[in-house]
Formats: structure tokens, C-alpha cells, sequence
């Protein structure tokens, strides 16, 4: 590599790390005359990257985004970072999986040989997501929560027919492999999160509208919220205590954030919670040990419920 070439790469690198360079800081970075930085840059220019010299006292140049996506250049840990990211692509219902794969190969192409045994030591599988979004459609919906205009759309209802909505897009949230779109419903007067991969978008959008305050100001405390059946904070409308008769090692992998609290002679304490009273009871149920129910009653009373459930399935069959 000519000294010309590797110091253009080195000064491509510095002005992707931040946004304004004084001239004589990467003239004595690169150990060159502020003439020769002027040429490097010309060269950089001329490869398609937008330099813009800066007006001042010290002069210098900032890397801005161009009409067109040129070579880029990244560190050892960049590189990792963005192969792994694009294995992981499938999972995520962008339904860019294919392109995703294009990226893969084409990056890992031009790796040292020593990134890409970095990378094939950490065999990635990523699991295709429940249902892929086509990537139009994100962009559509980005680009009205961006622009805050209300977005007028067509979405399934539980009868099978389509139904005309309009919303003001608030944010669109990745969760579980799904996309969201989280927004205030114009004909239902209140907030509503509705899958993205359903929403059919109509042209044109709607008019501009002034964003609104999201009940628990947080997107994410919202959706998460939301995803529990809580119409306030983000806890489970329905929390219990038990005591089961079982270790608490061998219920911690399975009881995602609930406490537990191991009480010695193969007893412990949980603390968990649910979207109903039966639907807890349930869960609890699924541990193959005894249950001592601390509270409150509800809990009681849904055990009560599915024993007279389960009886029944036992009679019946």
C-alpha cells in the first residue's frame, strides 16, 4: 500500500470519529503539510465522500452524508459488530433477511483472516421471526412517526374484514421478533398499538398533527405495559406469593423476573405475576412441587377454579 493510499485511510478514519477537524490538528496527526492534507482530502472527494471545508480562523473539514453510499472503513471491533448484527437480522421481522445475508457475505469477503475466525468462533442462529414486515411498509410508518403526519391506514379486525383507521404515529418498537406501531387512534379517541406486519398504509398521509404525551411517558414502559395487560404502570395487574416445595434452583431459569427466594430444605419463596388470577395460578401450576398459596385470596380462589377445571377434563375423558 502506497504512503499516499494508507494515510488517505487513516484520515477517512479520523473524520469518521467526530464532526469537525481543524487543518493543522490532522496536518499533525498525519505528520504532513496542511497542502498535503488538502490533496488527501481532494482524493477522499473525488472516491465519492462529501468533505466540506470549514470557514474560520483555523479553517478545516467535516464528513458529511453524500447522494451516494461510498467505501466505508471500519475498525477490528466495527466489523465484528456489524457481521454478527446482520446474522441476527433474521430474527428481527424486517424481512431484509436475504439482503441481510447479501451484507453477510460481502463484508465477510473482504475480513482479515484474524476477524474471521473472530467470527466463526461465535456460530450465530438466528430463528426467523413470527411474521416478516416488508421493509416498504417500515418505512412508510417511520416516516410519518418522523414526520408527524397522520398515517391512514387498512387493519384486519377479529370478524376477517379490513377497516379504515387513522392515527397519529407516535413510535414504531421492535419486541419479540414483532414489529409495533404505538400511536393516538383518531376514531377511538385513545392510544393503541397495532402489529406492523397487519398495517396496509393508504397514500397520501394525512395532515401534520402536534405529538402527544404517551400516558407513561416512556415508549418502551408503555408497550411493556401494555404487553401484561396493565392499563397503568408496568407490573402485572395480578401479583401473588407462593411457597413451593421445590428448590429455587430449579425454578430460577423459568421464572423470567419474578422473585424468588430460596428458604432452605428444598422450599422457596416466589413472587410472581400475571395478566388474570388464573392465568398465574397456571403458571405456578406448571412446577412439579407443592403450593402453599401466601396471598391474596384472588390467587386462592383461581386455584379453586382450576381444580374444579381440571376435574372436570378428568372426568370427561
Amino acid at each position: 500500500m502506497s504512503t499516499a493510499t494508507s494515510r488517505s485511510l487513516l484520515l477517512l478514519s479520523m473524520l469518521q470519529t467526530r464532526r469537525d477537524w481543524p487543518g493543522q490538528v490532522l496536518a499533525e496527526r498525519l505528520e504532513v503539510s496542511s497542502r498535503t492534507v488538502r490533496r488527501d482530502v481532494d482524493r477522499l472527494r473525488a472516491m465519492g465522500y462529501r468533505i466540506v471545508a470549514l470557514k474560520g480562523p483555523d479553517g478545516g473539514y467535516r464528513l458529511e452524508a453524500g447522494s451516494e453510499l461510498p467505501p466505508m472503513l471500519f475498525d477490528d471491533e466495527q466489523a465484528v459488530a456489524i457481521a454478527m448484527a446482520l446474522q441476527t437480522v433474521a430474527a428481527s421481522g424486517a424481512g431484509v433477511a436475504d439482503a441481510a445475508e447479501r451484507a453477510l457475505s460481502t463484508v465477510r469477503q473482504v475480513m482479515p483472516s484474524r476477524l474471521r475466525h473472530r467470527l466463526d468462533s461465535l456460530p450465530i442462529i438466528a430463528l426467523r421471526a413470527p411474521a416478516d414486515v416488508d421493509p416498504a411498509v417500515l418505512v412508510s410508518l417511520s416516516t410519518a412517526v418522523a414526520a408527524q403526519d397522520v398515517l391512514r391506514f387498512e387493519y384486519p379486525t377479529r370478524a376477517g374484514y379490513f377497516e379504515r383507521r387513522r392515527l397519529e404515529p407516535h413510535h414504531l418498537v421492535a419486541a419479540a421478533g414483532r414489529w409495533y406501531l404505538v400511536g393516538w387512534d383518531l376514531d377511538k379517541d385513545d392510544w393503541r398499538i397495532f402489529r406492523a406486519d397487519r398495517v396496509h398504509p393508504r397514500v397520501p398521509t394525512g395532515p401534520g398533527f402536534t405529538r402527544r404525551e404517551l400516558p407513561a411517558g416512556d415508549v418502551r414502559a408503555y408497550v411493556a405495559a401494555r404487553f401484561k395487560g396493565s392499563p397503568g404502570p408496568d407490573q402485572w395487574p395480578c401479583t401473588g406469593e407462593v411457597i413451593l416445595g421445590i428448590p429455587a434452583t430449579e425454578i430460577v431459569p423459568y421464572v423470567d423476573t419474578d422473585t424468588v427466594e430460596d428458604l432452605g430444605g428444598g422450599r422457596c419463596r416466589l413472587v410472581a405475576g400475571a395478566w388474570s388470577w388464573e392465568s398465574l395460578a397456571a403458571a405456578i401450576g406448571r412446577f412439579d412441587a407443592d403450593i402453599d398459596v401466601v396471598g391474596p385470596p384472588e390467587l386462592t380462589a383461581a386455584f379453586a377454579t382450576l381444580a374444579r377445571r381440571y376435574a372436570h377434563a378428568a372426568e370427561s375423558g
